[in-house]
């Protein structure tokens, strides 16, 4: 056995007792007394298996078959200092796991990602240990600090930021965005961030989000003001994305016993964005949600999502996909989350349905309407007890499959794959 080798089954070993130790429920309270002061370790531990069948192209999945196996052992710590302090750390440590060739790019649509995350000073993000087909790495991606004054809320440090009121999609959600067949999507990932907000009155507030990278021009500030009034619930953004001027809006309601929400942002971007620009000005460049949806009176109730999205960001042409992913600045914003699909237009239907208690159903279905492309997913979730569920999703793609290393067509390329996860909570 190789030394490398002998890393990889050390790390395969401690990944699977870290494992068993969360299933044994080693959670505790660390301390309270009686003046509210407490802390709390949580322990969650998810089992993650993905197997796929990837179109075969000689140049792009040489390799068409592929299991990946992923486990993550993540620690929050919560304390409360006082009634108006709290802070909040979590530490991670995750395993992955390739077969065959695939190599560790295998499942990364529908798996959290290994890329670098944006925002973040420096990325606490360390390697253990790892070979062609496996990694094992740590990560510190919470650790912040929260103040709740009487006249707003105050957060300082590595947090979750989510934005706007898209559920698959998002316009102005500009901060670690989840891509719309990533099925692990309890934990957005952290960034470093200083968010202020003062409540104007008892129905809108006016908040300062700052995110900082590397650089200032890797850094975000922005504004928001937001509010609602009876049952419609609004925001405005502005301010700085990266290197972009952006400006935002982002409205939900009720009509008629529905929910209906939509999002736009126009970015003002310091490169030429050709096609996709707005208004005939190449620099400028919009996005925008607009969905609804609406729960039925059969059974348990039936809720019916519809999304559509357009990302001036995105290609107009699948087949240019490829050759635009080689140009640095389209990489850096597609990692980014800048564009969370990679062409322009995409449609999203979701139905989901609670059978029981313990069980719950969806069916999704996201397309491409300009290239006729697209992915069937349904899913089911089990709540085994009180501590696990069991999540499994299928992944059925359609469309021209790629030719010769060159995309035919968005979902085209998208593999069929199964994906089953066991997670444990204490």
């Amino acid at each position: 056995m190789s030394h490398r080798t002998g890393r990889t089954v050390r790390a395969l070993v401690l990944a699977a007792l870290l494992f068993a130790l969360c299933r044994c429920g080693w959670a505790v309270e660390l301390w309270s007394d009686d003046q509210g002061r407490r802390g709390d370790l949580d322990i969650t531990g998810k089992a993650t298996s993905l197997v796929s069948d990837a179109p075969y192209d000689p140049i792009l999945t040489p390799e068409s078959w592929s299991r990946t196996t992923l486990a993550r052992l993540r620690l929050g710590l919560s304390v409360q200092h006082s009634e108006t302090m709290n802070s909040e750390l979590a530490y991670e440590q995750r395993a992955r796991w390739i077969s065959g060739a695939a190599g560790m790019a295998a499942g990364s649509a529908f798996l959290p990602a290994e890329a670098p995350a944006p925002y973040r000073i420096t990325q606490l993000d360390w390697e253990i240990c790892a070979d062609d087909s496996a990694s094992y790495r740590q990560e510190i991606d919470r650790g912040l600090v929260a103040f709740h004054p009487e006249w707003g809320e105050v957060t300082v440090g590595r947090q979750a930021i989510g934005l706007g009121r898209g559920v698959v999609f998002g316009a102005v959600d500009v901060f670690a965005p989840f891509s719309p067949l990533e099925v692990d999507r309890e934990w957005r990932r952290g960034v470093d961030a200083f968010r202020a907000e003062y409540r104007l009155s008892a129905t809108s507030s006016a908040e300062v989000i700052g995110a900082f990278g590397e650089t200032w021009e890797q850094s975000a500030l922005l504004g928001r003001l937001r509010g609602y009034l009876g049952e419609i619930d609004g925001a405005l953004l502005f301010g700085k994305r990266a290197e972009d001027f952006m400006v935002g809006a982002a409205v939900s309601a009720v009509v008629h016993e529905a929910e209906v929400h939509g999002e736009i942002a126009v970015f003002d971007t310091p490169e030429d964005q050709g096609s996709g620009g707005l208004w005939g000005a190449d620099h400028l460049v919009a996005k925008t949600v607009l969905g609804a949806s609406y729960t039925f009176d059969v059974g348990n109730g039936l809720t019916v999502l519809l999304e559509h999205h357009y990302s001036g960001f995105g290609v107009e042409d699948a087949e240019d996909a490829l050759v635009r992913l080689l140009d640095e600045d389209f990489r850096d914003r597609f990692l980014r989350g800048d564009t969370q699909i990679l062409g322009r237009q995409a449609v999203a239907a979701q139905i989901s349905y609670a059978f029981n208690e313990a069980t719950n159903g969806s069916f999704l279905v996201l397309t491409n309407p300009t290239d006729g492309s697209g992915v069937v997913s349904p899913s089911l979730r089990l709540d085994l007890d009180r501590n696990a569920t069991l999540l499994g999703s299928v992944f059925l793609p359609w469309g021209d499959e790629p030719s010769a290393g060159r995309l035919e067509s968005e979902y085209g390329a998208t593999a069929t794959a199964l994906f089953l996860q066991l997670n444990v909570y204490y």
